[in-house]
This record gives structure tokens, sequence and C-alpha cells, in this order.
């Protein structure tokens, strides 16, 4: 059986859990002059919901996921977000600014209205969500890919997101990584009760992984549906 045959035809508004962030008719071009790459996406995400954006290179996921963190503006649609958006990129590496990890983690909240304590507190909740006992005083370019892409979750996490936006965060990993990963992401957001959205052009991770299934295609949501 095909992707279009498991899933429904028509975008669903979320059944059950509030709604944290919604997207209606969003349109967006990199320049006046040239072709639309997202074309009216609509979309609603439910609190602890974990949604798989799915598609080939060149379909507009990232870029939808630019729009959906605020990161690029629509020409025409609203966006509505109902508490704080995070988003991790590919390259994890990118991220990281100073020479351990547990001053890269502190580094996140600086300039946040947190006593110390409460600061510490969030890097304690973030470092055993994270597993990140035996990295803290590593630095983050000496670990490996799965270690690194731990750490970068830890990032965002530490300021709490409603909503956690992942491109592509288990691309450059092998096959085994990438499961283990899968199970880490999985069991991060039953805790905490964060809305993942996922972006991927893998077909099994997106069905394994998600509630709920979004193929793109040629800039628009074609299908949208659980992966049963």
């Amino acid at each position: 059986m095909c992707i279009r045959d498991r899933l429904r035809p028509e975008p669903q508004l979320p059944k059950g859990g509030d709604v944290v962030l919604q997207g209606r008719e969003l349109w967006f071009k990199y320049d006046k002059d040239l072709p639309d790459v997202v074309k009216g996406l609509s979309l609603s995400l439910r609190k602890g919901e974990f949604l798989a954006l799915l598609g080939g290179n060149g379909t507009g996921k990232t870029t939808s996921l630019k729009l959906l963190s605020g990161l690029r503006k629509p020409y025409r649609g609203e966006l509505e977000i109902s508490g704080s958006v995070g988003m991790l990129p590919q390259n994890p590496q990118a991220l990281f600014v100073k020479k351990t990890v547990r001053e890269d983690l502190y580094e996140i909240l600086k300039g946040r209205k947190l006593s110390k304590e409460r600061q510490d507190q969030r890097v304690a909740h973030v470092t055993a969500l994270c597993r990140l006992e035996e990295l803290l005083d590593r630095h983050p370019y000496d670990l490996s890919g799965g270690e690194q892409q731990r750490v970068a979750i830890a990032r965002a996490l530490v300021n709490r997101p409603k909503v956690l936006l992942l491109d592509e965060p288990l691309g450059a990993l092998d096959l085994r990584l990438r499961k283990d990963m899968q199970i880490e992401l999985k069991r991060i957001q039953q805790q905490m009760g964060i809305t993942f959205v996922y972006v991927t052009h893998d077909q099994e991770e997106a069905l394994t992984m998600s509630d709920t299934v979004v193929v793109m295609d040629k800039g628009r949501i074609q299908q949208i549906g659980t992966p049963e």
C-alpha cells in the first residue's frame, strides 16, 4: 500500500488537546519575482502532538518550518502561536558557541530573568532528560554525532518551548544511531508534553514516530492523517 492510500485526503483540525500553533493559508516566496515556495499552508498543532512533515527535496518542508517558527514571514496568511517555539537545524554544530556542554547550556539562559537556582534547575533537568551527565565538561565538537544531537536537543529544551521544530535532525547519523535517537525523541516528547514538528524525507521514520503525518509536494499539503 502506498502512502497516499494510508492518509486522509483533506487536512483536519487536530482532535483533543489545546491548539498551540495554527497557520492559516500561509504563502511565501523568497523574492517577489520568484515562484511561491509555500502555497496556502494551513496547519494546526495540538499540545503534545508529534507531527511528521514528509516530502522529497524541494517540496517546501524546511521553508514551512521557518514560517511556523516565525523566522520567515508569509506575505499572505496568519500565524497564531501560543507560547514559545524552538527550532533545531539539520547541523547541530552550528549551534555550539562555548568550550563545554555545560557552558553552552547556561549560555542559552543568559539574559533570561531567572535566578541562579532556577537556571541550575533547568540545566539539571535537561541534563538528566537527555542523558548528558558524562558529557558536561567536554567540548561539543569532540562528541559523537549522536551525542551532539542530544546536546542540541537539550539546548532547545532548556528554554522550555511549547513547540519544538526539527529539520531532519537525524539525517547525518548511521542507521543504529537514528533508531536510538528516534526512541530518545519519543521519550522526551512523552515526558515533557512538547509538540514536535519533525521534517523528514524518510517515509518509514515518519510513520513510525508520528501521531500525524503531513505529506508535502510542490509547496502544498497533499495528504494528512494518522500513520494507521
